[in-house]
């Protein structure tokens, strides 16, 4: 029984040592195969101004600073939706407790607002309203989807074109008729200034003081880049 084993051992460690080079040659073997990278960006101009206000209240009474909170939010809403062609969002609702030398002094609660739209003028004049009875968190200018994507497709298409170039340029280097794209990578990217954090105190200044806030447009870099493997045709 036991030479029947190692019988059965010494046949199958034969049978693996015949069937391995089979294998071995049903994978085609790479030669010539070449990393390349080229990349695309354009300065696109920001289209879209994106504002974020909000009201904060301190006290000891969490209902009444929650009403206080609320009836300044209702009121900037309505304000806001009275306005063509701005987007309106709600963002977090907070409340935290306040301590001093770890002792429990009052309670603070927060609410903002975010406010978008492509027409910067009509949205600028509504941030000045809205201070008032709001202050200022952020400002800040960004550009649209739409022309995001555009400005990316026109990129990829000149960057697709770079790469082909390069690779044919490698090629006729080597003195080879051409090559075969064995795998290709595309990535954008773009670089998106911070928001402006503007901190004002708007609960304390007068309405006389209140005024539109001056900021300017400016642009940004949209970023296309092409990597991938191509093979030297022997």
């Amino acid at each position: 029984m036991r030479n029947l084993n190692i019988q059965q051992l010494i046949t199958g460690f034969l049978l693996v040592i015949l069937i391995s080079p089979a294998w071995a040659e049903d994978k085609d073997p790479t030669y010539d195969r070449v990393t390349l990278s080229v990349s695309a960006e354009t300065k696109v101009g920001n289209d879209t101004l994106v504002t974020v206000l909000y009201s904060q209240k301190e006290g000891a009474n969490t209902t009444k600073l929650a009403r206080e909170v609320n009836q300044n939010l209702s009121w900037a809403l309505d304000m806001a939706k009275q306005t063509a062609d701005i987007k309106v969002q709600t963002l977090d609702y907070r409340t935290d407790p306040i301590y001093r030398k770890q002792v429990l002094q009052g309670w603070r609660v927060k609410q903002s607002l975010r406010l978008e739209s492509r027409n910067s003028a009509a949205l600028s004049d509504l941030i000045g309203e809205l201070q008032k009875r709001l202050a200022v968190e952020s400002i800040s200018y960004q550009v649209s989807p739409k022309k995001r994507k555009s400005s990316q497709d026109e990129l990829i298409q000149q960057a697709l074109a770079d790469f082909r170039a390069r690779a044919e340029m490698v090629a006729k280097a080597w003195e080879r008729p051409g090559y075969r794209l064995v795998q290709i990578n595309i990535n954008t990217s773009d670089h998106t200034p911070r928001p402006k954090m503007m901190r004002m105190a708007a609960m304390e200044m007068s309405a006389d003081t209140m005024s539109a806030p001056a900021i300017e447009a400016g642009s940004q870099t949209v970023r296309v880049s092409v990597s991938g493997v191509v093979e030297l045709t022997p």
